[in-house]
């Protein structure tokens, strides 16, 4: 094996490993949120902040990612996230509820640091295999998002382990990313290198505009979809135990979206019959959840999981295909990443604010058919081959 062999597995390696880190924390805490309820004596609604409490620090912190990255470099600014990451999800178990919040605060601003700056890393490190790269990315935060949420609750109590336990044992893998990212680690930038490229206000630019709102109306659908569906098939007569696995098997399901994209949209000059096709199966998809037969309803999740883990990697690929230089990547990254978290917090509040008045589980089919207008009207001008 070519040191360039070995450089480029231990590379691969490293982004898989990021990849995996990035979701586990935060996937890992719904189910415990009883045993965390109970323990530390806190109410529901306060129990329910740690997710909004991440989502609000994502909104922020994703703003400033591109700045650290161009000050420390992408590889280092990465590690950096990751670090932080490890040492919020320590922090979080270690005492009451201050520092479970501390502690949640830190991992949110250390996946945010981490997701943003992946994007343009690619760009930067390995252009050539840009499809792949982020479908490994993608898939890999989906597939381990499932996996943490399902096995929370065995750790925890048929391992003997605990909340804490439970979800400080995450923190073993992303010490072993941190090792694994060590070679990425090149020289900080100098200040003249910094300045050949300074990047392109993305705040000004229509195009820019456009990619965020389609990312932001794939995160409402997804994190509405994943606080309610639940809910809604319950009230259609199914069981609580058959409604969550319902959700898992959408999520699960999603992974060949999410994997396949990518590497089919580095084909297309032009990405915007790509997400057509996405739109077509959404208003399909979410269409045939107006019925309540279980066959129905699975084919519907069908549709719906493969398109919503495709959109997903739509997203992150348009970062790339729509800007020319890194910095500019690493902003428009930043950008798309805080308006579409500040989305996906308002959408299921609002969502269920609409529900309290009108009483009626269509609404949510309604919405989310809604929301597919905005990811088509958007999503076929961020699809044309144009650059900022």
């Amino acid at each position: 094996m070519t040191p360039a062999q070995k450089t480029q597995i231990l590379l691969i390696l490293g982004i898989v490993f990021i990849s995996i880190n990035l979701r586990t924390s935060i996937a890992s805490v719904g189910p415990l949120i009883p045993f965390i309820r109970e323990d530390l004596g806190i109410s529901n609604g306060l129990a329910g902040f740690l997710t909004t409490l991440s989502l609000i620090t994502f909104a922020i912190f994703s703003l400033f990612a591109p700045r650290i990255g161009k000050y420390l470099g992408h590889g280092r600014a990465i590690f950096l996230g990751i670090s932080i990451l490890s040492i919020g999800v320590v922090i979080r178990v270690l005492g009451g509820v201050n520092l479970l919040f501390f502690g949640t605060a830190l991992t949110g601003i250390g996946i945010v640091i981490a997701n943003v700056l992946m994007i343009p890393f690619f760009k930067a490190k390995i252009p050539h295999k840009l499809g792949l790269m982020t479908a490994i990315l993608s898939t890999g935060m989906s597939l381990f998002a499932a996996i943490a949420s399902g096995i929370s609750v065995p750790l925890a109590l048929d391992l003997g382990m605990g909340w804490r336990g439970s979800l400080a044992s995450w923190s073993v893998l992303m010490v072993l990313a941190l090792v694994l990212w060590i070679p990425q680690l090149d020289p900080r930038p100098t200040a003249a290198q910094r300045s050949i490229f300074p990047g392109k206000n993305v705040w000004k630019s229509r195009l820019a505009w456009q990619v965020t709102l389609f990312m932001g109306a794939q995160s409402v659908m997804y994190f509405t979809m994943v606080t309610w569906l639940p809910d809604m098939l319950i009230a259609k007569g199914m069981s609580p135990t058959h409604a969550g696995l319902a959700l898992s098997y959408m999520q699960m399901i999603s992974l060949i979206g999410t994997f396949f994209a990518p590497e089919i949209l580095m084909r297309l000059k032009q990405q915007s019959v790509v997400i057509i096709g996405v739109a077509i199966g959404y208003f399909v998809g979410f269409s045939l959840l107006f019925f309540s037969q279980s066959v129905i309803i699975f084919t519907a999740l069908t549709i719906v999981g493969i398109g919503s883990g495709a959109s997903l990697s739509i997203a992150y690929t348009l970062i790339s295909l729509r800007t020319a230089e890194d910095q500019t990547t690493a902003r428009l990254s930043g950008m798309v990443q805080s308006a579409g978290y500040v989305l996906a917090a308002l959408g299921p509040l609002l969502f269920g604010i609409s529900l309290d008045f009108i009483g009626n589980w269509d609404l949510l089919i309604w919405f989310l058919l809604l929301m597919s207008v905005q990811f088509l009207f958007f999503g076929i001008p961020a699809g044309k081959d144009r650059k900022i």
